[in-house]
């Protein structure tokens, strides 16, 4: 086994034990991007001499017995929304081209201070504003989407271009390609990882999360991003108290709730398979299905959109007006839609999340997960728009992949996303868990003990 294929877990512990130095792990990882890139896209920027630099301290540090945790001398990517002091946070728009972030994001800096070494910026869509990342390619089938907007991020962890790396979540945007990759991704509670630093596609929406090869990797890396930052107005005080990191596999008296209604409706025959096949092994380990209903679906969509575009549309006021023709069209002219939105229209989307979140935690006084798809289908081939289902039905790519995702973003619940196998074609399928507000510690719990009780997966598999 080559350094780049080990989970965050097993190079931290190889680290530890002084198997394995962090510049040789570097190294792996940036040879493993030099061969995978040219056919992958990833990454906007690598950031090979800083990275090699960063590792020789590592090293120098552990020579010393000298550890900073877990994730000392990880190589890590950041979305490229994501500031870190001396490289460029374009968005992956040329809006931004030549900008050059002058500090490190509250994120940054704490992954800095952990230890880890960060090896480039991974491609978005354009300023978070899609779930296709058009640069990107998914790396299990190169002809299909990578899924957004932290495409770059989920396909770099799946290639073993990184060992981790962030993504920011608005409406989906780490759960969908993490799915779409066969990789974890966590969505935390909102305000528990702060924002300062990153670029905002919409403020009430906006998560930061880690994208990772397991579900313990997700939960050695969440701690050195939460945490109360004064300059994030929506950055939580409180922080959960139980980090540890998961272990065993015995489920018993844990309540998953199974939607009866929304989380499965016009989803492909193999997710529903893969996925109820994922929650019947919960109940296999010890766990309690509890049917339940899900509420005010209807109002779902509307209210996604009916914050998130004008939201978007308003920290984009002067350079729409501007430079305009920086934009692609696509994210042009759905910024331009938000200039035509009433502001009764938000007002009213904004009091429809509020009767949605008192709703939730209604949910969870009778369960203590929620279990369902991640996405309704497996990565399309690129250039698709739209999707047909089977009741003739016809619905956007983007809407299909947003649909079952956005609840958590309106909810500000904590969400994860786990693999649980791949369709007749070999393509990834994931399983979303939903928890209650700081939930984090139980949804981590149970994703990893369904993770041991499947086989090891492997790399996807890139020339």
């Amino acid at each position: 086994m080559q350094p780049y294929e080990l989970s965050v877990t097993e190079a931290a512990e190889a680290i530890r034990a002084r198997r394995l130095s962090p510049v040789e792990l570097v190294d792996s990882v940036l040879d493993r991007i030099e061969r995978v890139e040219p056919h992958l896209h990833a990454y906007v920027a690598v950031t090979a001499e800083q990275a090699r630099s960063s590792a020789r301290a590592a090293e120098r540090e552990a020579a010393d017995g000298s550890f900073r945790g877990p994730l000392h001398g990880i190589p890590m990517g950041l979305k490229d929304l994501i500031d870190a002091a001396g490289t460029a946070t374009t968005a992956s728009s040329r809006v931004r081209s030549g900008h050059r972030a002058e500090t490190d994001s509250t994120v940054a800096a704490g992954l800095a201070a952990a230890g880890a070494v960060l090896v480039g910026k991974t491609h978005t869509h354009e300023f978070a504003y899609g779930l296709i990342t058009p640069q990107t390619h998914n790396a299990w089938d190169r002809s299909r989407v990578a899924g957004g907007s932290s495409g770059g991020s989920a396909v770099a962890v799946a290639a073993g271009a990184a060992g981790f790396a962030l993504g920011t979540d608005t409406g989906g945007s780490i759960r969908v390609p993490a799915a779409l990759n066969g990789v974890v991704g966590l969505k935390p509670t909102y305000g528990l990882v702060p924002r300062h630093g990153v670029t905002a596609l919409s403020w009430s929406l906006d998560h930061v999360g880690p994208l990772t090869r397991t579900v313990e990797d997700a939960a050695l890396v969440l701690p050195a991003l939460a945490g109360h930052d004064p300059r994030d107005p929506a950055s939580l005080v409180t922080y959960p108290a139980d980090q540890r990191p998961p272990r065993g596999t015995d489920l018993t008296g844990v309540r998953v709730g199974v939607p009866r209604n929304y989380y499965f409706d016009h989803v492909t025959a193999d997710v529903e398979t893969a996925v109820r096949r994922a929650i019947d092994r919960l109940e296999d380990l010890g766990a309690r299905l509890v049917e339940i209903e899900i509420p005010m679906t209807r109002y779902i969509r509307a209210t996604q959109w009916g914050l998130m575009v004008p939201e978007a549309t308003a920290y984009h006021e002067r350079t729409l007006r501007t430079v305009p023709d920086r934009y692609t069209e696509d994210v042009r002219l759905l910024l331009e839609a938000g200039e035509l939105l009433p502001a009764g229209d938000y007002l009213r989307a904004q009091r429809a999340r509020t009767m949605m979140q008192q709703a939730w935690r209604g949910l969870f006084d009778e369960v203590d997960v929620i279990a369902a798809p991640t996405v309704p289908t497996v990565a399309v081939p690129a250039g698709q728009d739209t999707i047909t289902w089977p009741d003739g039905t016809v619905e956007s790519v983007s809407d299909a992949y947003v649909r079952l995702s956005a609840p958590a973003n309106l909810t500000g619940v904590p969400s994860l996303s786990v693999p649980v196998g791949h369709d007749r074609a070999g393509l990834p399928i994931g399983m979303q868990l939903l928890g209650p507000p700081l939930g984090e510690f139980e949804l981590l719990r149970v994703g990893h003990a369904y993770e041991q009780s499947e086989p090891a997966r492997a790399l996807a598999p890139v020339a």
